[in-house]
């Protein structure tokens, strides 16, 4: 179920029960959080969804979107990326499997789906435990290039 072709309904919907579906309670604000990275593919900051939320909702300061992120991304269903270019930290809803591509030159992030990719990254979290002995969590592959806009400002 593709998270753009629905109505904002029914993704506030799909929000809520996520949210409960962790043990969490439904506020307006962990809501409003989740619907925004639910639909926003742009790999925000704290700090970018805090400024968009705070538009419409003066209630919502930023260490409650700080703390919310932090309790989604230790649910598994947000998931952090650092971005080496610049030290930020952005977040991603994670509903489907996919990794990402980092632009070493502007700090750009882009999904990347690949095809049984959710297998593969099963191996290696398998492989990770049979070498090392731990137990996984979770994992998040990256990886570094120059995006399009970089390499035509390099030429």
């Amino acid at each position: 179920m593709e998270v753009e072709k629905l109505s904002e309904e029914k993704i506030a919907d799909k929000a809520a029960k996520i949210i409960r579906a962790h043990g969490l309670k439904r506020t307006p604000q962990r809501l409003k959080i989740l619907i925004y990275l639910m639909t926003h593919h742009n790999h925000p900051t704290a700090e970018m969804i805090f400024n968009d939320i705070s538009l419409s909702d003066e209630k919502t300061g930023i260490a409650t979107v700080y703390n919310t992120l932090n309790t989604f991304v230790d649910l598994g269903f947000v998931i952090e990326i650092n971005n080496g270019s610049d030290g930020s930290t952005h977040y991603d809803f994670f509903a489907k499997p996919h990794f990402h591509v980092i632009c070493t030159n502007c700090g750009k992030i882009a999904d990347v789906e690949y095809t049984n990719f959710d297998k593969i990254e099963s191996k290696m979290r398998q492989e990770t435990e049979k070498q090392t002995g731990y137990i996984t969590r979770s994992s998040h592959i990256k990886i570094y290039g120059l995006c399009p806009d970089c390499q035509k400002l390099k030429k």
